[in-house]
């Protein structure tokens, strides 16, 4: 999809009357929060920072469905949509990432893994299930069937083999026969040696870049100090005590998009790509078809240039 609105979006959902940088630079701002616990530091002091802001809270899949019809100037969303058609630029160096085990992406199986047949898919994510697919076809040649499992329905009340949690419910184990459990962050390290990025701040094209950029890195710097705070409030209200959500926040996350983490991007959209999950502008069409080394290339520059116009270095 391709997005031609060149300025902000107005309360009503209207484009403005086209006008100067500087008058586009004032337009309120329509942003996308995720409603998990592992990106309350990235949101806590949006508000705070930007009052005249609008926050839209929801879960990553249903964000990314709004980013892409064009009703959010900005949103944190499944990274996988970096490697999409839909032109979205990385807008802040702010993530939701893991280097090792993340605790809240996780495969529970009622078999050995290897004998996985069918999987139930949390209907909130989008990268999550691409990851796990790339995974399961890699290291063990599995393709199973899939079905989502929907936002609201407890994993015990579907009969697939395994089922894949995010966010918040897959902090606390299901009830339920699981007899081996997949922490998809740590699994990932253990294969590629690489960190994993789980959800950043796109924004859709014409977008004010640096206004967007100080707004949401000063966002992450104000959750990162107010951690604590954060876990006292966020914790229980999550089934979690104050200090598993504090150690939660401190051992399992990285909030900052560094180059391990661009790398770790890059890794992923390759295998992205190979497995046909996001298809390329010219493979709309034919998300199936094999695609050349050459394409997988392009690719890669791609979003090497969008990390680059995102003013991610480091």
């Amino acid at each position: 999809m391709s997005f031609l609105l060149l300025e902000c979006l107005s309360y009503d959902g209207e484009p403005p009357v086209s006008g100067p940088e500087d008058a586009r630079q004032k337009c309120p701002l329509r942003i996308g929060v995720v409603s998990y616990l592992n990106s309350e530091p990235l949101s806590v002091g949006l508000d705070r920072l930007e009052p005249e802001v609008e926050l839209v809270d929801d879960v990553p899949s249903r964000l990314a469905d709004r980013l892409a019809e064009g009703s959010l100037d900005a949103a944190l969303v499944p990274s996988i949509l970096l490697f999409g058609p839909g032109g979205f630029e990385i807008v802040s160096d702010a993530c939701v990432s893991c280097d090792g085990s993340v605790r809240s992406v996780k495969l529970y199986s009622r078999t050995t893994v290897d004998r996985i047949e069918n999987i139930a898919l949390d209907e909130g994510s989008r990268t999550s299930a691409a990851l796990v697919k790339i995974m399961l076809a890699e290291r063990l040649g599995l393709r199973p069937r899939f079905e989502p499992l929907p936002i609201g329905t407890p994993p015990e009340a579907c009969n697939a083999d395994a089922v894949m949690l995010i966010g918040d419910r897959a902090m606390l184990d299901p009830p339920g026969p699981f007899v081996h459990v997949w922490d998809l962050g740590q699994e990932w390290k253990a294969w590629t040696g690489l960190p994993f990025v789980f959800a950043l701040w796109l924004a859709r094209p014409g977008v004010p870049k640096d206004r967007l950029a100080k707004l949401l890195a000063g966002a992450r710097d104000e959750g990162l100090r107010r951690l604590e705070e954060v876990a006292q409030k966020e914790g229980p209200l999550r089934g979690l005590t104050a200090e598993e959500c504090l150690d939660y926040f401190r051992r399992n996350l990285a909030f900052h998009l560094g180059p391990r983490q661009r790398e770790g991007l890059t890794r992923f959209g390759e295998l992205v790509r190979k497995h046909g999950l996001v298809p390329a502008e010219d493979a709309a069409s034919h998300p199936g078809r094999p695609q050349p080394q050459t394409k997988l290339q392009s690719m890669a520059k791609r979003v090497e240039k969008r990390l680059v116009d995102g003013r991610l270095q480091t």
